[in-house]
């Protein structure tokens, strides 16, 4: 058995592209469009993930947008989306600089948690050991939910 993809509906496909691929870093691999169906799904991966023209050969993030206007609720019920990351303190200043909030700051130097623009909770890892505590995280608070 191969993990193959985790997918989330999103109801605005560039605002959520943006979102995943320019602020988060992960490339478009694949995308369907479906007239018949009147949906598109679009298929990400992230940068240290293998993948060709051909195959994909990590999981991958399935954004599948229904052409018909749907309001989707209850996010957090969905549990989360999971990246590791090279350095945590950098990655959620890049974050933050492209005005993206910090739910759950990396105080511990390991762990933090944000939120896409439809609600879906996104774990993010630091690579290997954690970080020394350093500020400005160890003071900031947790923000809304995660």
């Amino acid at each position: 058995m191969r993990y193959l993809h985790t997918m989330i509906r999103v109801n605005d496909l560039e605002k959520s592209l943006a979102f995943y691929c320019q602020i988060l870093g992960l490339s478009e691999v694949n995308r369907i469009e479906s007239e018949e169906g009147r949906f598109t799904l679009v298929y990400l991966a992230a940068p240290l993930d293998k993948y060709s023209a051909t195959r994909v050969e990590a999981p991958t993030l399935e954004l599948t947008y229904n052409w018909e206007s749907e309001e989707y609720t209850g996010g957090r019920n969905f549990g989360h989306l999971a990246f590791e990351v090279d350095d945590i303190y950098v990655f959620c200043q890049n974050l933050m600089t492209a005005g993206v909030v910090i739910n759950r700051p990396p105080r511990d130097g390991y762990m933090a948690f944000i939120r896409s623009p439809d609600a879906i909770s996104i774990e993010l890892l630091q690579k290997g050991k954690r970080l020394e505590p350093q500020e400005p995280w160890v003071s900031m608070e947790n923000i809304g939910s995660w």
